[in-house]
């Protein structure tokens, strides 16, 4: 036998122990060093194994530290990612009301600048007629356990028809054919009132998720309405409203200017009486044009070619941020490294910066579905006109044919060689890639922010014994 090419370890010589995990298992020991030493020398092993070791290695191989052979172990994985992509038993849906916004983000072309507003897309109430239609038809073709919906934009709370319309439908849909459903909502905050989540939570609202960039004076100078208007305040209260009602999480997006105020805002959050209603907390750094940064700039990269922001979709980041949601895409490592730190050390819940994938384009049935009806395979896609795979009216021309079988190749794990984050990376985010490389199926690799969190998850674990 010889060690998994997943395997990963963290020295902790104030114990005296090593830190073990097997990314692809998830099995995570707290071992001697002579342990781990077995596990990276046994297939050179020459010696005959004592009764002891003969047990250590049965309990290694159970938890997949110790495997057969290599070629077995790449198998293994590609079927992982095979059964990924097949998986019937979860639909998700990410409906983008609008594109509309009503903040004046100076880093997101999106939002209240110009005349933007004026032509965005915005959902018809027919359009909706239609998603709800193609929502029927796909939960009879796959028969899921549960269905999750999220809604995004733009600002989806800008077109409260289609995100009602939806919701009830969905929630009678699901009751029908005895699946489980939820709701959750991805939004700036600005119009997240009591009454919005009053009327959806009789069907099926499970979780929010809302955007502060930074203590007050930053975030309101980073998400101002048009005429530069503070929302800070006005979103704070519309939180301390909702708290009680519904699990509320905490997003927020960080620039070289502006990243020094989060743990400000992590104290002023702690101090709030509805602190511990917040369900998780997630940071991550904006993406906008930028020339090369000097030294200790945080790198920021640049958007596209036409300088639009990931295909024109708000960058508050695709996911609820409550469950399972992505919060993996253009993090820059040393900066998320202190912020998840900061986060934990203030006592939120936040990503442990290791179980950060894959991510939900990995996945047949999981849709994106914009406001006209064309669909994506990832929320960092939509709105790219070249970039839709098809169309819920079922018009699938040639350009969608060849998106569709773009995304169906995606495997960009299989050029990380043997790198152990594969199985929690997948080889990274498409739309980083596709933005930063030009190439979405080549890999987008942050694994230094991988191995920082290893060292933070090594010694909570250790805390938790």
């Amino acid at each position: 036998m010889l060690s998994s090419m997943f395997n990963v370890q963290v020295p902790l010589p104030e114990r005296g122990e090593v830190f073990l995990m097997n990314t692809f298992s998830d099995a995570q020991l707290l071992v001697s060093p002579d342990i781990a030493s077995l596990v990276d020398t046994l297939a050179a092993r020459t010696t005959p194994l004592s009764d002891d070791e003969r047990e250590t290695v049965a309990t290694l191989a159970e938890h997949g530290f110790l495997v057969e052979n290599r070629d077995e172990e790449r198998r293994t994985l590609e079927a992982y990612f095979r059964e990924l992509r097949e998986k019937r038993d979860e639909l998700r849906l990410t409906v983008l009301t609008t594109m509309q916004c009503n903040f004046a983000c100076d880093y997101c072309i999106q939002g209240d600048h110009g005349d933007h507003n004026l032509f965005a897309q915005k959902m018809t109430a027919e359009t909706a007629v239609r998603v709800a239609a193609w929502i029927d038809a796909k939960l009879d073709e796959l028969r899921p356990a549960t269905f999750g919906l999220t809604f995004f934009g733009g600002e989806p709370l800008l077109n409260l028809p289609a995100v009602y319309a939806l919701a009830e439908h969905g929630w009678r849909a699901t009751r029908e054919r005895g699946i489980t459903f939820s709701i959750s909502i991805i939004t700036n905050g600005l119009l997240l009132t009591p009454e919005v989540v009053d009327r959806l939570l009789p069907f099926g609202l499970s979780g929010v998720k809302i955007t502060l960039d930074g203590d007050r004076d930053t975030h309101n100078r980073m998400r101002p309405l048009r005429g530069r208007q503070g929302t800070f305040d006005r979103i704070i209260e519309n939180v301390r409203r909702v708290a009680p009602k519904v699990k509320v999480a905490i997003g927020g997006n960080f620039d070289a200017d502006s990243v020094e105020s989060f743990p400000a805002l992590l104290d002023f959050l702690r101090e709030q009486e509805f602190a511990d209603r917040i369900a998780r907390v997630n940071f991550k750094p904006v993406i906008r044009s930028t020339p090369a940064a000097p030294t200790g700039f945080i790198p920021l990269t640049e958007v596209g070619g036409d300088g639009r922001l990931l295909g024109g979709a708000c960058m508050s980041v695709a996911g609820a941020g409550v469950s399972s949601a992505c919060d993996s895409c253009h993090f820059v490592d040393e900066q998320m490294s202190h912020l998840r730190e900061e986060t934990v050390k203030h006592g939120f819940a936040t990503a442990d910066g290791v179980h950060m994938g894959p991510c939900e384009i990995h996945r047949n049935h999981a849709y994106t579905i914009g406001p006209d009806g064309a669909m994506y395979a990832c929320p960092g896609f939509a709105g790219e006109a070249s970039q839709a795979v098809g169309h819920i009216a079922g018009r699938a021309g040639a350009a969608h044919r060849a998106a569709a079988a773009a995304f169906d190749r995606l495997a960009a794990w299989k050029q990380c060689g043997d790198c152990a984050f594969v199985p929690v990376c997948a080889g990274g985010c498409s739309v980083a890639a596709h933005t930063e490389l030009g190439d979405m199926h080549a890999p987008a690799c942050h694994k230094t922010s991988f191995q920082s969190a290893l060292v933070s998850l090594a010694h909570r674990a250790v805390e938790a014994c």
